[in-house]
């Protein structure tokens, strides 16, 4: 059995959804055994519907230390879900290749700093795409430039507003997030 650390920052729909496709087999032969918040959110009452353990680490300049020192040298796979936190880059190193994020657009596009949730979404429909999407990959150092896992893109209809893109995309991510995890954990 897999152990899978999830962080999250708001109200934990895609945290809800990995616990979801863990119950029915969809991700196979993991566990999630932690979640962590870097704020209060209801992220953290889903971990405790579900009887996992979950911890508060409020942000600032010592998360990433103070994360480290909780996540058990067990821990197979850490998930970034709906997490905004940025990671020191020696947290990121030294759990290189067992962390992972999704993110709310078709990287390499529309990534980086500050490219988050409806930032991201008014950066798309300003660009005028044609398409839009999901990426999970893994995290590294560099913002949203690890190596893209999972990708699925759809065409943006006329008419698209951020707020129903968003919508279109969070049922993407609910789509490729589990694929992506239980590739990962079953290697």
């Amino acid at each position: 059995m897999k152990n899978i650390v999830v962080l999250v920052s708001g109200s934990g729909t895609n945290l809800q959804r990995i616990l979801d496709t863990i119950e029915s087999g969809e991700i196979q032969n993991a566990q999630v055994t932690l979640v962590i918040a870097d704020r209060e959110c209801y992220g953290l009452e889903r971990a405790k519907n579900h009887n996992i353990e979950n911890v508060l680490i409020p942000r600032g300049k010592n998360f990433s230390s103070e994360l480290g020192k909780i996540i058990s040298e067990n821990t197979d796979l850490i998930v970034l879900a709906g997490f905004l936190s940025i990671l020191k880059p020696e947290f990121c190193d030294q759990w290189k290749g067992k962390i992972i994020n999704i993110h709310p657009a078709l990287l390499p596009k529309f990534g980086g700093k500050g490219m988050w949730g409806m930032n991201v979404h008014n950066a798309v429909i300003e660009a005028k795409e044609i398409e839009s999407g999901a990426t999970v990959h893994f995290v590294t150092s560099g913002i949203d430039e690890g190596d893209i896992i999972l990708q699925k893109s759809f065409i943006i209809n006329e008419g698209e507003t951020p707020e129903t893109l968003a919508e279109r995309i969070h049922e993407v991510e609910y789509e490729i997030f589990p694929k992506a995890i239980n590739k990962i954990v079953n290697i």
